[in-house]
């Protein structure tokens, strides 16, 4: 009986919690019933008003979230139509399809009202209504702009995860909205399944360490998936985690000001003040697991560079690693792999003997007195030699360090620089030979590799080839002089034009070049 009566109050007091998590849903589904069966007499019953309401809600997400914008009815218009041509063939004329696309907009909306949900609720034994909208609107400078509700992204998060984006940023929007609307409660959840995000994002991280340890090569792919689907969106992720931490600050300030002002209503406003420092909590403790997130995965990229290197020298070693060759075994649990290199081990024994016949033939042999053997002088090794390729990869290399030296030293006097006016100091420094270099075209197009150099950075690490050449043929007083230079390369509108030495009969349009400007940073 008592557990009877367990099961019984379980069914009441959770009810109305229920029927609220459900209510999400209820628009998707009113939708798909009764959208086209009545317009125009079921012609465009063929349409498919679920998946029109599911791409609907992700361009929402897209533009006001990853884009930062509030969408404008033409903007709605434009998206819809193109769907609507490419995904059902309509062709109908502009006049019709914008018929078509304002009936839609107007069932999404609800003709501006809200989805109402009628539901019994037990233990105060009345029908309640629970109301949802998917799409909310304001007016700004006389302009209706629509946006997705917070209850139009947790539905569409529930259906399934946004593949392309942040999941995080994702949730962190729909955390935005419910502290603006001030449904603490219903935020307590999204930050719980923000952690439970990273939380995910950790074991990611762990089984890619795991992975570099058995089997570099499918641990370094593991290792580049990750940092280009998760580890990218990190910066923007703790944006976002300041911008919400400070509205959860302002609502505690509001919520305390209103608990010292309060008039017959403390206990409301406490609960209120309660949810908020939940709220709170759970913030700082996701927070600190993001943060040590993004630690711990710096240190995933320097084992990773790591272990490469050094599998990158042991590939060279001409030797079999049995060790590697057993874990990989028993990683994919495949012992009969072992045949393999146990097999040439158990096979038969050769012996080699020498016949008692050929003692006679030995005896026998004649040598020929007059055969007269090579002479071979061993002439002594030029340690200094070099191929021609080496010579002008050395060669080439002097070039990129003498001209990289000549654009630190500009910068260093004017702070600013454009590629027209360092083209005019290296003709009068060099002559307009220099133009006809082709190692000075090989230069810029490996200098326009990076927006930003900065030379203390590319004395420990060089990234590319450029900073290599350029690190080795620098000398010491060089670097000791433009050691704090750091500078940024934008690109300009212009071409310019490196014909100063050319004949009539040169081809001019081989010599353009895209204008970049040079910009001092600090140094």
């Amino acid at each position: 009986m008592a557990l009877k009566h367990v099961m019984i109050n379980d069914i009441i007091s959770e009810h109305n919690a229920r029927m609220h998590n459900l209510k999400k849903y209820y628009p998707f589904f009113v939708l798909c019933e009764t959208t086209f069966s009545q317009y125009k007499e079921g012609k465009y019953n063929f349409l498919d008003m679920g998946y029109i309401t599911m791409a609907s809600l992700r361009y929402l997400i897209n533009e006001n979230n990853f884009h930062e914008k509030d969408i404008t009815y033409e903007e709605y218009e434009g998206f819809l139509a193109e769907l609507l041509e490419r995904d059902f063939d309509i062709n109908e004329s502009e006049d019709e399809k914008k018929q078509l696309i304002a009936y839609i907009f107007d069932k999404l909306k609800n003709d501006g009202k809200a989805f109402e949900f009628k539901f019994f609720d037990p233990e105060n034994k009345t029908t309640k209504v629970a109301r949802v909208k998917l799409i909310e609107s304001r007016i700004s400078n006389g302009q209706v702009l629509y946006t997705i509700t917070s209850d139009g992204i947790e539905f569409y998060l529930d259906t399934k995860e946004i593949r392309d984006e942040s999941k995080i940023n994702v949730s962190q929007l729909l955390l935005e909205k419910m502290i603006t609307s001030n449904n603490f409660k219903g935020g307590i959840d999204v930050v719980k399944r923000i952690n439970s995000q990273v939380t995910q994002i950790k074991l990611e991280k762990d089984r890619v360490l795991k992975l570099l340890s058995i089997d570099v090569f499918e641990g370094a792919k593991a290792y580049e998936e990750y940092m280009d689907t998760t580890a990218k969106w990190f910066s923007e992720e703790q944006k976002l985690f300041v911008k919400n931490k400070a509205l959860v600050d302002k609502a505690i300030e509001r919520a305390q000001f209103e608990n010292k002002s309060a008039d017959g209503k403390g206990t409301l406003r406490s609960k209120a003040m309660e949810e908020i420092s939940s709220l709170e909590t759970e913030l700082k403790k996701t927070i600190y697991n993001h943060s040590q997130l993004i630690a711990q995965t710096m240190e995933l990229q320097q084992f990773s560079d790591n272990i490469i290197n050094r599998a990158k020298l042991r590939k060279l070693r001409p030797i079999f690693d049995f060790r590697q060759c057993m874990l990989k075994m028993m990683d994919k649990d495949r012992p009969e792999d072992m045949a393999h290199i146990l097999l040439p081990l158990f096979a038969p024994k050769i012996e080699k003997t020498f016949s008692v016949k050929s003692i006679d033939n030995i005896l026998t042999l004649r040598s020929d007195d007059k055969a007269k053997g090579e002479k071979v002088e061993n002439a002594p090794l030029d340690m200094d030699f070099k191929y021609e390729d080496e010579i002008l990869d050395t060669k080439i290399a002097a070039n990129f360090g003498k001209i990289f030296y000549e654009l630190l030293d500009q910068l260093k006097k004017w702070n600013k620089v454009t590629l027209k006016e360092f083209n005019g100091i290296l003709e009068i420094k060099f002559g307009e030979e220099i133009f006809a270099n082709r190692d000075y075209y090989a230069f810029l197009v490996h200098l326009a590799g990076k927006r930003e150099y900065n030379l203390k950075q590319m004395v420990e690490k060089q990234d590319t080839m450029l900073e290599e050449m350029v690190v080795r043929n620098l000398d010491k007083e060089a670097i000791d002089k433009f050691i704090d230079m750091d500078f940024t390369i934008e690109f300009g509108d212009e071409d310019v034009v490196l014909m100063s030495y050319l004949s009539e009969e040169d081809d001019a349009d081989k010599f353009l070049v895209t204008d970049m400007i040079f910009e001092r940073r600090n140094g």
